[in-house]
């Protein structure tokens, strides 16, 4: 479901050794902040050399690449999974993304959205990791869009847009404690929001 605009990002591909790189920078990244943790660390992390990190990844933001693309791969099978759960019904699909959002939350991160940090510090569009960050969040709008086409396909982009916004909103509130459970109060508002005729 993704755009054709959207660029893919270079890929490496993942030995042994590399996935231990991908696998120690994936917890070091979303523990500590992307400019927080430097080569050194994620190579003693991974019981590698730094010699074989920048053999096999040839710089830090590919490694970032894969640290993100990787997290947005876990994510696109897990809510997979619960809008198979969900069955056809479009409004079931768009409060399984709710869900989805709240148990991936709760189970795999208690910091907020990894995209939305990693955000935080990677802005330039020049930078590798930023085509993968914005593609997922442009892939969730498409989403979003998809399902709101089948429930009011006179007014499917607004209500995409709506929806994404309180999802999103919900996602950063979460991350930043703002209040408790914002995730569930975003299911109950988008829930309202498709309950009206």
């Amino acid at each position: 479901m993704g755009t054709a605009a959207e660029p893919s990002p270079r890929r490496v591909m993942l030995t042994p050794a590399a996935r231990r790189v991908v696998d120690a920078a994936t917890r070091l990244f979303y523990e500590r902040g992307i400019h927080a943790v430097g080569v050194d660390l994620i190579a003693a992390e991974a019981g590698v050399t730094k010699k074989t990190l920048y053999d096999r990844f040839g710089s830090k933001e590919q490694v970032v690449v894969e640290y993100l693309a990787g997290r947005d791969e876990r994510w696109r099978a897990f809510l997979a999974g619960h809008l198979d759960a969900a069955g056809p019904d479009p409004r079931e699909r768009v409060l399984a993304v709710f869900d989805a959002s709240r148990s991936w939350a709760e189970e795999l991160s208690p910091k907020g959205c990894s995209m939305v940090n990693a955000h935080a510090e990677i802005s330039d569009p020049a930078h590798p990791a930023h085509a993968v960050i914005t593609g997922q969040k442009r892939w969730m709008l498409a989403l979003f869009a998809q399902l709101a086409a089948d429930i009011a396909p006179g007014s499917a982009d607004s209500l995409a847009r709506t929806l994404m916004l309180l999802h999103e909103g919900a996602l950063v509130a979460h991350g930043l404690g703002v209040f408790p459970d914002a995730l569930t109060h975003a299911r109950d508002q988008a829930a309202a929001l498709l309950a009206r005729p």
